[in-house]
Formats: structure tokens, C-alpha cells, sequence
């Protein structure tokens, strides 16, 4: 379980216990528990089981790398993608769901990792993971970000730019490289429409080879051809 301690601060974030929480169930300290987040102290199997049932994750995936996203950095993407010179600032809701996808898998075709690790899911105007309607939630309750209902003749469509509280948020949770990738891919899409972004990801062979409503794979991008990763 030496890789456990990892991911443990990880996994508490994103489904938002406080590490007394944590320790209340593993009855334990929380100066135990830290000494647990911090790789300090390793945990006893009774305690691994009762982290697993809390987090609804099993021993093997509590150990993996990839078992739970980054939704701190996640947040930070949102904010990373909308700070590009996009036209009047404002981005579609799907187009943006569509970038933060590529950016995850693109990370993971050059490093064999994903950006936010968020869990994919192939559905119609996928994919797109669960967690990014409450992202968008939770920027917008933050006065980080603005929606914008527009009407057109084919229906709504929600805009989401940055507010000026989101323009001085400081994107603390990507490194440069991260950084760099995301404005690779907000200048390559940067004057398409929603529908060929959508088609773009949609021809893709993780999307076209998983089944409807299934996680996608991040692995199978590495099959993708270079050219059409992002």
C-alpha cells in the first residue's frame, strides 16, 4: 500500500471530507491521519476497507494512480481554457466540455497521464465527465465565471466566460507544460463552431469504439493517429 498515501489527499478532496472526517471513520487521530496523507504512517488492512467503503472505491483502486480525478486541477483547467482570447470571450458549454476532454487526452497520448484524470463518459453531445455540470456550479457561485442563456433559432445555447474575479484567479494546480497544451489546443479550435468540434471528437476512436454511456478508456488514445488527438 506504499503508493496509497499519493492519492489519499486526492481522493479526500474530491468528495470533499475534511481529514477529521476521514479519521472519525478510521477511528483514529486526524494526527494520525496526516501522518497517513503524508506517506508517514501506513494504513492497517481494517482501515484500507473502511477508507474503501467511505470512498466507494475498492483496495486496487485506492492504490491506482488514476483511481480518482484531480478535481482541484480540473477547476483550474475550466479557468485555464477561458482566459484564452476566444471571440467575445465567451465560450459554448459543450465546446468547452469538448476542450477539457481534449486536453485530458492529449495529455495522456504525450505523458501517459491524464491532465485532471476525470472519468469520461461517452454520451450524446459527449464525452463528458459527471462532475463538469457541478464545476461549472461551483465556478459560477465562486463569481469566477458567467453564464449567458442565448437563444438561437436551433435552441439555448449557455456561454460561459470569465468574470474579473476569474481574470485575477491565480491557476496554481497546472504546471507550464499544462499550460502550454491547453493554449496549443485553444488556438487550434479557437475560430471552429460547437458542431466541428463535436464531430472531431466524436470521429475519434475512443469515443467511437466505447458503448453508449460507458467511461471512456484514456488509453485508447494512444491508438489515435498524432495528427487527430487534438
Amino acid at each position: 500500500m506504499s503508493t496509497l498515501h499519493k492519492n489519499l489527499r486526492k481522493f479526500r478532496l474530491a468528495k470533499e471530507f475534511t481529514q477529521q472526517q476521514i479519521a472519525d471513520t478510521l477511528e483514529i487521530s486526524r494526527t494520525s491521519y496526516i501522518a497517513m496523507e503524508q506517506g508517514k504512517r501506513e494504513p492497517t488492512l481494517p482501515e484500507v476497507e473502511r477508507l474503501g467503503r467511505l470512498l466507494g472505491l475498492t483496495v486496487e483502486e485506492l492504490s491506482s494512480a488514476f483511481a480518482l480525478p484531480d478535481y482541484v486541477k480540473y477547476l483550474d483547467m475550466f479557468l485555464a481554457f477561458l482566459s484564452h482570447n476566444f471571440r467575445d470571450k465567451k465560450i459554448p458549454k459543450t465546446k468547452l466540455a469538448k476542450l477539457l476532454y481534449l486536453a485530458d487526452f492529449a495529455w495522456f497520448y504525450e505523458q501517459l497521464e491524464p491532465m485532471s484524470g476525470m472519468s469520461y463518459r461517452k454520451i450524446e453531445y459527449g464525452p463528458v465527465p459527471d462532475q463538469f455540470f457541478r464545476a461549472l456550479n461551483e465556478l459560477e457561485e465562486k463569481g469566477l465565471i458567467s453564464i449567458e442563456n442565448k437563444d438561437y433559432r436551433d435552441g439555448t445555447t449557455s456561454l460561459i466566460s470569465l468574470t474579473r474575479g476569474g481574470e485575477r484567479k491565480t491557476i496554481e494546480n497546472l504546471s507550464i507544460k499544462e499550460q502550454k497544451l491547453i493554449t496549443r489546443i485553444s488556438q487550434k479550435w479557437e475560430s471552429k463552431n460547437t458542431n466541428e468540434i463535436v464531430r472531431f471528437t466524436h470521429e475519434q476512436l475512443p469515443y467511437k469504439i466505447s458503448f453508449d454511456g460507458e467511461i471512456i478508456s484514456y488509453a485508447l488514445i494512444t491508438q489515435e493517429d498524432t495528427k487527430y488527438v487534438y
